[in-house]
């Protein structure tokens, strides 16, 4: 007996180090692998989508030519299959998600990696020092080229993964409108509402502490580099070459702090009334300090993020068990000149729920989905993405006036449909309302149809 008893002390602490690996998920800090068994495979690809020839280029955004390029602009693509649902995120270091665009794009993954065609997300970050969209010119159909080589290639590298989530927080954004005297002028403004979070989803085969991918999520206009004031050399007319801003220095940050072996996606929010604080007249076009500040602190941000959430306490959360959900609708919205079609989209993976606006959503309409929302699901919501309808105003801002509501295309009452709409696609992914649930055989057959409908208007 007491053999045994000298025994069981002397082994005591493996006992407990081989007791926290049996705990589901947990990370063994001897070699950074921990045990991932879910529904869900994931495959990510980017392609370098700069133009081949930039001399004197004509940039959008802020327009004005360009010569030379600071970093090079990026697509990703995101490929996940939860073994009965197959759905795509792609990402587009641009200033648009443009119609066209989408539609061909959509028709390419679908047919490079079997993604049907109403189950892809494309969204761009808004970048102002990238090209135009035009599918018959050279970079169109080098773009469209690039699409379909990253989704073969994420399609390719399918493997078992766990999703993980952390939030932190970037310090370079500000509010750009002011109401003074009832009325809306350009500043930067402080006390204005804002969204400084950064959303993070990071997709793991727990074959070590690298991510296979990760998909950040900020709320700011990526117009660093773009027109700039008499009084702020050396770029007071904008710089002068071609960039992806800071979501393409974010990305590049976190990628090279994994060691160029995972692959990062950036998602805009509700960026259409937040900018970045560079102060100026009214503000001033950045140089390479200011664009390295914005990258850094997102990239650092997103980082952070990711590295606390790979502790054995945050693994110990996450499920095992991935639905993949979605749903999208066109929506006919009341513009100043007449109707304008929006697609809307909800993408639910697990709790994770995305919900897209083809435009500038203003920061409130984030806060304002969130609320509505609550504790059914973790939003992000996205803008930029599906189609461009310009400005999205909240019907509030009419009121006062501004450049975001005085250039919108639409009128105040699109907000009430916007947001009614988006709650009804939440619906349907949360899946924790009685339709879309129910095994009533009514019940399946309107939901079946309403899929192929929504499936067959995508093609």
């Amino acid at each position: 007996m007491r053999r045994k008893n000298v025994t069981v002390r002397s082994l005591s602490p493996l006992f407990a180090l081989l007791t926290l690996a049996g705990t589901a998920n947990t990370v063994l800090a001897a070699d950074g692998k921990f045990d991932v068994q879910s529904n869900l495979r994931a495959g990510a690809a980017k392609v370098d989508i700069t133009p081949d020839k930039v001399e004197q280029f004509p940039v959008v955004g802020h327009r004005r030519n360009v010569t030379g390029v600071r970093d090079p602009l990026r697509a990703g693509v995101l490929i996940l299959d939860d073994g009965e649902t197959r759905a795509a995120i792609v990402t587009l270091d641009t200033i648009s998600a443009w119609n066209d665009l989408v539609k061909l794009a959509r028709q390419r993954i679908e047919r490079e990696a079997g993604v049907p065609t109403g189950n892809i997300l494309i969204a761009a970050s808004h970048n102002h020092s990238g090209p135009g969209f035009d599918p018959e010119s050279p970079w169109g159909r080098s773009l469209l080229d690039r699409l379909g080589t990253a989704a073969k290639q994420a399609a390719a590298d399918m493997r078992v993964v766990n999703v993980g989530y952390g939030e932190d927080q970037i310090s370079f954004s500000i509010n750009r409108r002011k109401v003074i005297n009832g009325r809306a002028v350009v500043r930067l403004n402080p006390d204005g509402p804002n969204d400084p979070r950064v959303k993070v989803l990071r997709f793991d085969d727990g074959q070590s502490l690298t991510p296979v991918a990760v998909v950040m999520h900020a709320v700011c206009h990526p117009c660093f580099f773009t027109w700039g004031d008499k009084g702020s050399p050396p770029y007071p007319n904008g710089y002068p070459r071609m960039s992806a801003d800071f979501p393409g220095e974010a990305q590049s940050f976190v990628e090279m702090c994994y060691g160029g072996q995972t692959r990062s996606l950036f998602l805009q929010g509700c960026a259409g009334d937040i900018r970045p604080n560079l102060p100026g007249y009214p503000y001033r076009c950045a140089d390479e300090a200011d664009i390295q500040w914005a990258g850094r602190d997102l990239g650092g941000a997103v980082v952070r993020a990711l590295a606390r959430n790979v502790t054995r306490e945050e693994l110990q959360t996450r499920g095992d068990f991935y639905p993949i959900r979605v749903a999208s609708s066109v929506v006919s919205l009341p513009g100043k000149t007449g109707r304008i079609e929006a697609e809307l989209q909800a993408l639910k993976i697990g709790p994770y729920l995305l919900l897209t606006m083809p435009g500038e959503p203003m920061v409130e309409y984030g806060f304002k989905l969130e609320r509505a929302i609550a504790d059914r699901a973790v939003p992000i919501i996205v803008g930029y993405a599906n189609g461009h309808v310009g400005y999205i105003a909240t019907a509030g801002a009419y009121e006062v006036g501004g450049y975001e509501p005085n250039t919108s295309k639409l009128a105040p009452e699109a907000e009430e449909i916007i947001l009614t709409e988006l709650s009804r696609l939440a619906d349907r992914v949360v899946g924790d309302v009685f339709e879309s649930f129910s095994k009533h055989p009514k019940d399946v057959k309107k939901r079946e149809a309403i899929e192929k409908a929504r499936l067959d208007t995508s093609q």
